[in-house]
């Protein structure tokens, strides 16, 4: 790989990983909500779901879901379903902390498993694929240096996009209107996972 494939990689790695979805919000939401480190196993589940998703579109599923249209619709049926639940939990969390811990908890194996319903993710992972790996003389070894570039910046995003979350955790935690601020930012946090639903379906 050259320098300029490289720079390219690096360019669309910097605007897909650090423009909003589905885990830059869920990111920001868990850290605005429950802090920092409760944020962190979901910040740590997505680069590792990501890794995989990644791995397997290289070895050949995401040719397969480009060959079998249903399939590819199956995965934005289950995506948005699974945006639209997280998106009521969110937008009805008006507590700070373990006393609404139970309505809004996103775990760790979630959090992977977000990733292989997530359609930005998949655009990302087939666009790497075909464009930096697939038909390659060194596929392998583009695979070397791809994953792991990858993998730092769907941590470092998600890191970033947390970190900004429990910053609004002091004033969401305010004197005054506590709950009524907790409450508005939710329901934008969940507007934002909807308004990306609904952008999945007409991809």
């Amino acid at each position: 790989m050259n320098w300029q494939e490289f720079m390219a990689l690096l360019v669309l790695a910097t605007a897909m990983s650090f423009s909003p979805g589905p885990n830059t919000t869920l990111s920001t939401a868990l850290a605005a909500n429950h802090g920092l480190k409760r944020a962190l196993p979901f910040v740590c589940a997505v680069p590792v779901g990501w890794g995989a998703l990644l791995s397997l579109c290289a070895l050949g599923l995401g040719a397969l879901l480009l060959a079998v249209p249903l399939l590819g619709w199956t995965v934005k049926v289950i995506g948005v379903a699974y945006l639209l639940w997280l998106a009521s939990k969110i937008a009805r969390s008006r507590q700070l902390g373990k006393a609404d811990a139970a309505r809004m908890n996103v775990t760790f194996w979630q959090g992977a498993a977000l990733q292989f319903v997530n359609i930005k993710a998949w655009m990302l992972a087939l666009a790497i694929v075909s464009g930096w790996i697939a038909g390659r003389s060194d596929p392998a070894l583009r695979m070397a240096v791809v994953l792991p570039v990858m993998l730092a910046f769907a941590f470092v995003s998600n890191l970033a996009y947390a970190l900004a979350g429990s910053l609004l955790r002091d004033w969401l935690s305010g004197p005054e209107g506590t709950a009524r601020r907790l409450l508005w930012f939710n329901r934008a946090m969940a507007l934002v996972l909807v308004i990306t639903a609904i952008w999945m379906l007409y991809l």
